[in-house]
């Protein structure tokens, strides 16, 4: 409709708003955002005598990924990236281990949880890029994903998609509600009971280093409450 009375150059500026139309800016994906040079300067930092250095890889991130498309939609997803990657990087060593150090000499079963009960020769210690452990998580993340979580916890091991779904799945279950609350929240719902509260300052350091340096990488502010 055209107003006489107008100023021209406020109708002009009119016009052309409407043919150009809401400028929309698309947001980048999980796979946009985790590029191979991305994911490989973590894993080129671990020795090439790592058993990881060979079993983790983008291609298995973004396999696993399909699976839980909730991931990167709690928080920016750059943000969530880094989080999801600074934890993944201090409990792997920068992708070199596969399962825990001196884990078969740990006790990781809870024999109170007759729900997911204990399959007694087998062991229940960290494995996978978030390392997975206790029968009480490998139970149901094996009914999730599709494997026998408490009698073959050996599969995290040694399949390298299962072993990201497991640190998917965990994530997703019990770290992603909390990340709105910051980078801090997320350490608490991995090892709180062990590092935060003064447990243990250096790693819970660790975490926060790697955190901020992959949020620099990314280009999104780490925002606040970082430490537990």
């Amino acid at each position: 409709m055209f107003f006489p009375c107008m100023n021209k150059g406020f109708l002009v500026i009119a016009m052309v708003g409407l043919l150009a139309g809401p400028v929309s800016v698309k947001a980048q994906s999980v796979a946009e955002i985790v590029t191979p040079e991305f994911f490989n300067g973590i894993l080129d930092q671990a020795d090439a005598s790592c058993a990881g250095k060979n079993f983790y890889s983008r291609d298995a991130f973004l396999q696993a990924l399909n699976s839980f498309t909730q991931f990167g939609t709690a928080d920016d997803t750059r943000r969530e990236v880094a989080a999801f990657f600074a934890h993944v990087t201090h409990e792997t060593g920068h992708f070199c281990y596969i399962e825990e150090i001196n884990g078969a000499s740990q006790d990781y079963c809870d024999e109170s949880n007759t729900q997911y009960p204990c399959n007694p020769s087998k062991n229940y210690y960290g494995r996978g890029p978030i390392q997975l452990t206790w029968n009480f998580n490998y139970g149901p993340a094996g009914q999730s994903i599709g494997f026998d979580g408490l009698n073959s916890p050996e599969t995290v091991a040694n399949d390298p998609v299962i072993s990201f779904k497991t640190a998917l799945w965990y994530w997703v279950t019990n770290v992603q509600p909390v990340i709105s609350q910051g980078f801090g929240a997320t350490i608490n719902a991995i090892n709180g009971a062990i590092e935060c509260n003064g447990g243990n300052p250096a790693t819970v350091q660790a975490r926060i280093n790697y955190y901020t340096q992959y949020c620099s990488q990314l280009g999104v502010d780490p925002g606040p409450n970082l430490s537990c």
